[in-house]
């Protein structure tokens, strides 16, 4: 966990499930797209705070297995937004030194889609102030049967680090806190191995209203929280 210099405590890695979007458009009489556009550029304002507290770490939840179920129109709809903004942000993230890193079943993806990615990735590897995960194409439970087929492939038990290796997550440290914007109260298939012991903070904004300000209410939240991971 990293340290603010008044003495609060910043999460060293923070998860984010950005919900809301749809219902954001519809409050405004607007057809979902346009909730999609304003939580793309929510995303991308926060991701430069995030890091700007002295997050080491941010994973926000993007585009889930079941998010691709939707009609094809909304699909398609997204992606086109992805191919618009994804590759400026990660001209934006190399300036930052921020490392960008895809977590997910690219699969799942467009062709081209997958492209960006690995591109993205490779322009950003190394970027020492702190890395942004993107969960796209993810499932928390499709992850863990992905790592444990693996390890039924390997042909040996395996530790809890181990396994943790398996996951697409690997290398990163599990998130101290998760935030999930627009009032439902679960985590949705997000991270479910990771978030063991993560701290949780459920808020009602809608994800294009939750400002800088209300993601600092979060890490205030976490700061008064003491952490004592199953022990006494």
């Amino acid at each position: 966990m990293a340290e603010k210099t008044d003495g609060g405590a910043i999460p060293a890695h923070i998860a984010i499930i950005m919900d809301g979007n749809g219902r954001w458009a519809k409050r405004r009489l607007l057809p979902r797209g346009a909730g999609h556009r304003a939580g793309m550029n929510r995303m991308i304002g926060l991701s430069e705070h995030v890091f700007d507290r002295g997050v080491k770490y941010c994973t926000l939840y993007a585009l889930s297995t079941e998010n691709l179920s939707s009609p094809k129109e909304e699909l398609d709809g997204l992606f086109s937004l992805f191919r618009e903004f994804f590759p400026a942000n990660v001209d934006r993230l190399k300036k930052k030194g921020i490392t960008l890193r895809v977590i997910g079943d690219r699969s799942l993806l467009p062709e081209d889609i997958v492209s960006l990615i690995a591109e993205g990735e490779a322009d950003t590897a190394g970027g020492a102030r702190g890395t942004l995960a993107l969960a796209i194409g993810y499932g928390g439970r499709q992850e863990i049967l992905s790592a444990v087929n693996e390890a039924v492939r390997r042909g040996k038990e395996v530790s809890a680090q181990e396994f943790s290796a398996l996951l697409y997550t690997a290398d990163m440290p599990d998130p101290d806190l998760l935030i999930r914007t627009g009032k439902e109260v679960r985590i949705s298939n997000f991270l479910l191995w990771q978030a063991a012991y993560s701290e949780l903070y459920f808020t009602d904004v809608l994800f294009p209203d939750f400002s800088d300000k209300e993601f600092d209410k979060a890490i205030e939240a976490f700061s008064r929280r003491e952490r004592r991971f199953g022990k006494v």
